[in-house]
């Protein structure tokens, strides 16, 4: 008789690659820090929603928590909330121009497909 055993898993015991930040986002980044003296940094996570899955969400870090994982790139911070690294482990953020609006974007090798309106991800 064969025992099926599950295997636990935990945060904490991942090696993470991490998020990068081009030199487009992190000036961006940095010029929405300079604006407001109470903020740390750009905070970056992931909820349910769209067709496809998961949503970015992206806020202005005043008081980020003491768990979030920390990624820079020169004066410019991202804070990521442990739990949503298993989605955007690996991502790299970038600020780029789309006609005539510019906007953070997100390069995600995790994600398997996106939404038609690219306003959501699966992983």
């Amino acid at each position: 008789m064969q025992q099926d055993t599950v295997g636990t898993f935990s945060l904490d015991d991942n090696d993470w690659q991490g998020v990068t930040i081009t030199d487009s986002a992190a000036a961006q980044i940095a010029r929405l820090m300079q604006q407001d003296p109470e903020v740390k940094g750009l905070h970056l996570g992931v909820k349910q929603s769209g067709c496809a899955g998961f949503a970015y969400v992206m806020d202005m870090a005043k008081n980020p928590a003491n768990d979030d994982l920390v990624f820079e790139h020169g004066e410019a911070k991202i804070f990521v909330p442990l739990k949503a690294m298993p989605f955007i482990d690996g991502t790299e953020v970038d600020y780029v121009r789309e006609g005539l609006n510019q906007i953070f974007k997100f390069n995600n090798p995790k994600a398997q497909h996106a939404c038609g309106c690219g306003e959501s991800f699966g992983v």
